[in-house]
This record gives structure tokens, sequence and C-alpha cells, in this order.
């Protein structure tokens, strides 16, 4: 692979990312923030918007689908509290920054893409950055991924209505669900965690995400 010409100044941009939107935001776990100063997502963001690739917001990608803003995505491993060896399901995969993060991060990860084409993306970009490993899986996430389940962590990358009972049931017992949960304009980043079969849910932060299309999840919209 050709050496990107931008790959120093994004280097440089990739470290103020870590240290402008992430640490001084109040994201603390290191090994969150030493991934993110490494897997480069400019190498996950359609060609066009490479130059926004650390910016402080989601970036749009095919298929009417985003790749979150990087504040979010590290404050989703962080609450889940991803470490080496940790089995992580997420939905949604997008292009496969998320998914190549927890990869970077050691974590054992399965992730689920409604679309087959972003799945490709996904898939194609995880292999060519060396991610290989992270199973990519086209089928509709608001059922999760029962084959592998159940699953220390799960990461949802789309907005629900409220918990889809698939994922909570695929939730290991004192796993964590990271999941935002309300109408498409705006939702409640929030932490569910199994204890004793039973939700306890914590209030993370208001965010806003692209609706989660399911079985369990939001109905597609009517042509």
């Amino acid at each position: 692979m050709a050496a990107n010409p931008n790959s120093s100044l994004l280097a440089i941009e990739r470290a103020h990312m870590v240290e402008e939107q992430l640490r001084q935001r109040g994201v603390r776990d290191e090994r969150v923030l030493e991934a993110m100063g490494t897997v480069p997502r400019e190498e996950f963001v359609v060609e066009r918007y490479r130059d926004q690739a650390y910016a402080d917001h989601p970036l749009p990608i095919p298929l009417g689908q985003t790749v979150s803003q990087p504040f979010i995505v590290a404050r989703m491993i962080e609450a889940a509290e991803v470490k080496s060896g940790t089995k992580v399901l997420e939905v949604g995969s997008g292009t496969g920054y998320e998914a190549a993060v927890l990869a970077e991060m050691g974590a054992n990860v399965f992730t689920v893409e409604r679309h087959a084409e972003l799945a490709a993306i996904a898939r194609m970009n995880l292999e060519r950055m060396g991610y290989g490993k992270v199973v990519v899986e086209t089928a509709d996430g608001s059922e999760g991924y029962m084959q592998e389940a159940p699953f220390e962590a799960i990461l949802v990358a789309a907005a629900v209505p409220d918990i889809p009972p698939a994922l909570f049931e695929q939730l290991a017992e004192g796993g964590r669900l990271v999941i935002p949960i309300g109408p498409p304009d705006l939702q409640v980043l929030s932490l569910v965690k199994k204890q004793n079969r039973k939700m306890v849910m914590n209030r993370l932060e208001d965010c806003r995400f692209v609706p989660l299309i399911g079985n369990q999840g939001y109905a597609p919209a009517k042509p």
C-alpha cells in the first residue's frame, strides 16, 4: 500500500484529537486513548471526508449511515470496560472503525451490519489495516448474533426505541451493554448492566445516532 503523503499531518491531528476531544472531555482509560491514537480513522472514512477524519463530529458513509464522532466511540468503549480478551458484539459495523479500535485493544470482536455493502467495506478495511480476525456478519443487528453469544460487552452504534430483548438475552451475566435509546432525533446513551439476570441502567449522556432498523429496533421507513 502506497504511503499517504498526508500521513504525518494526520498523525498530528490524531494526537490532538486524543488530547483535546477525548482526554480533556473526561475519557480516562489509557487503553482506549492509546488505541484511538493508534488506529488511523482516515482509513475508515469516505475519501472526500478524509481531511475531516479527526473533526469532532460524525461523518457520512455510504447508504445514509455515519461513522460516529471520536468522542462517542471512546465513551462507548470506555463505558463497556473493554479489555484484552473481552468478547464483544458490535451492532452496526459501518466502515469498521469502532471494530478496529476494539481489535487494537485486544478484544475478541464480532460485528453485525444489516447492509451487505457496508459489511463488505468494513471487512475490506479491517483486513487491509491488519484487523482481519474481526468477524463481520451481515444480519439484523437488533437480533444480535446468537451463534457466538454470550458476550461480555455489546456496543450498539444505532438508536433503538427500547432495549432489544435479544441483545439483553445475549449479554453475559455481569456484562455491559452500551446503547443509544430514544426517538430518532435525540437519544440518551445508556449503560445497561446485567446483574442477577436483571437490568441495571445508567444514563451516560445525550447523543444522536441513525436508527437501528430491524425486527427489534425501528421499522424501515415507508417508501
